[in-house]
């Protein structure tokens, strides 16, 4: 008894020190699953243009559908893209979530293959950074090549130009990042 009475204090300090340990989980900032993108581009003087990207089930074994487009050649256009996880009854408006992040994320466009297309930002955050959710596309002479089209989570992103708009400079973790095949006539 008295040997247990001599270790009481020790019991009652140790008991201290394991229920003064942080009890709160750190809960990641898990990605959102992006299924569907769509890039649409508009023009006064041309038909619009839809471009899209499905894959229902992410990273699973069915190969995304993607549709290309055809746009005029010499044309400017008004894009807009949206994304959502459509593997979710009802689907889930990424879109939404990316707006209301803003200053997290930033679509970064690539053209390749000698297709004569331009793609410029319409749109900002609140510190005055690309998004690219809304674009401004300008084709010129014909020819087909590929658009990539990716957004990255936590780029940096900076008014004096640090990422320019290239990936390569960015830095941050992709979300999604999709290729289409794109013809100018």
């Amino acid at each position: 008894m008295i040997q247990i009475l001599r270790l009481l204090p020790v019991m009652i300090i140790g008991l201290l020190f394991v229920s003064c340990e942080k009890d709160d989980p750190i809960i990641p900032n898990e990605e959102e699953l992006i299924t569907t993108v769509v890039y649409t581009l508009v023009s006064d003087s041309a038909p619009t243009v839809t471009f899209e990207f499905k894959d229902l089930d992410g990273d699973g074994g069915n190969a995304p559908m993607i549709t290309s487009g055809i746009l005029q050649a010499n044309t400017e256009y008004t894009g807009s893209l949206t994304l959502s996880n459509d593997s979710e009854d009802p689907s889930e408006d990424i879109t939404s979530e990316i707006t209301e992040e803003d200053d997290e994320h930033q679509f970064f466009f690539a053209v390749d293959g000698g297709l004569d297309l331009s793609i410029d930002y319409d749109d900002q955050d609140g510190d005055g950074n690309p998004i690219g959710l809304k674009t401004k596309a300008t084709t010129g002479q014909a020819g087909t090549g590929n658009l990539t089209v990716t957004l990255r989570h936590e780029p940096t992103k900076s008014a004096d130009g640090v990422s320019d708009g290239l990936i390569a400079n960015a830095g941050g973790e992709t979300d999604i990042e999709v290729t289409f095949i794109v013809t100018i006539e």
